[in-house]
């Protein structure tokens, strides 16, 4: 059994994707994975409060429960050799490979830094740092931090890439470091499906009421798009865009008509006033959620923005996605032979 320890600097750089999309691998090889998520703080965590670890139980369908994954390893500052390997050895039983997700500091003197150095040496884990992508060097504002793992790091996987820039940075990131130095493990693209929000989750982000087909909130959202002043039709601006949320403001039933004419996921009807009947009629027949919000269009998309910078992957319909953009930018070889395992 082996531990790969996966940890980030910053939040929001698809972390816990890249574990799901690791676990998924290791499973469909035959492996037998497991997860972990130890907890340093001062408090202890809500029974079932961590999403990650319910997520990762889900689709690696685990046993037990999701708070076992995710214990309470350290207190006051002290954390303890003995106590990680404790906790980890109930987890660990019976797999080939155990999955740790945690997070290291910006320096290598941060407290969760040398927290982070002390639960890979505990677990003789491999190492693997993911950072999402930025315009200002990302690879080289941790280095010194990387560097503090020593012979555990694997390597670096760069998260998140615009598409049109994928090429370019994957000269530049692997002509930056030797081999030595800090070996680059994958360039990965960032794809708008990943980053696609559930009808629910929009209507708790814009602090709104699924007023209607509310069994649909789990569905994915990939596109949105704004009312607008158009000069052409409604049906063709609002049909350039398949698979979105509307937001319309509550005194335009027009506009509210046309995008339910078009390929439409929901709309987010920002005002006080209900739908009209037409409009409820229309949105009833073709299955279409409707959100209604107090909150004005500009707030609505300032909310949806901040909710895609900040998303979590969650949902089990992606992985089909995941796994097939890392299976193409993803170097599993170096991360096998490093862990030690067959493939």
């Amino acid at each position: 059994m082996v531990a790969l320890y996966v940890v980030s600097s910053e939040e929001a750089v698809g972390k816990t994707a890249i574990c799901a999309g690791l676990g998924k691998h290791f499973l469909d090889e035959g492996k037998k994975v497991g997860f972990f998520k130890p907890i340093i703080s001062d408090k202890r965590p809500e029974a079932g409060n961590d999403r990650d670890a319910v997520f990762m139980k889900q689709i690696l369908a685990l046993s037990g429960p999701a708070d076992s994954l995710c214990p309470l390893i350290g207190e006051g500052g002290t954390l303890s050799n003995n106590k990680i390997k404790e906790t980890y050895a109930r987890v660990s039983q019976g797999k080939d490979v155990v999955i740790v997700e945690g997070t290291c500091g910006k320096s290598p003197d941060d407290t969760q830094s040398k927290a982070s150095y002390l639960i890979a040496e505990a677990l003789n884990a491999r190492v693997i740092i993911v950072e999402g992508y930025a315009n200002q060097s990302p690879i080289t504002k941790f280095i010194d931090t990387y560097k503090g793992f020593g012979e555990n790091l694997l390597g670096l996987v760069l998260n998140k890439v615009p598409g049109s820039q994928l090429m370019r940075v994957c000269e530049e990131i692997t002509s930056s470091f030797s081999e030595s130095e800090l070996s680059i493990l994958g360039v990965l693209p960032e794809d708008r499906f990943l980053l696609s929000l559930t009808i629910g989750e929009l209507a708790h982000y814009v602090q709104g009421e699924i007023i209607n087909n509310a069994e649909k909130s789990a569905e994915l959202v990939e596109n949105f798009m704004v009312e607008a002043m158009y000069v052409d039709s409604g049906l063709e601006y609002f049909g350039r865009k398949p698979d979105k949320a509307v937001v319309v403001r509550d005194n335009r039933p027009d506009a509210q008509l046309a995008a339910l004419e078009t390929p439409t996921k929901c709309l987010i009807i920002s005002g006080t006033n209900p739908p009209i009947y037409s409009v409820r009629y229309r949105a009833e027949d073709k299955g279409v959620p409707i959100i209604l919000t107090e909150s004005d269009p500009d707030s609505i998309i300032q909310a949806i923005e901040n909710a895609l910078a900040k998303g979590r992957f969650s949902q089990e319909k992606k992985l089909p996605k995941l796994s097939e953009i890392m299976e193409q930018h993803l170097g599993f070889h170096p991360i096998y032979k490093g862990l030690g395992l067959s493939s």
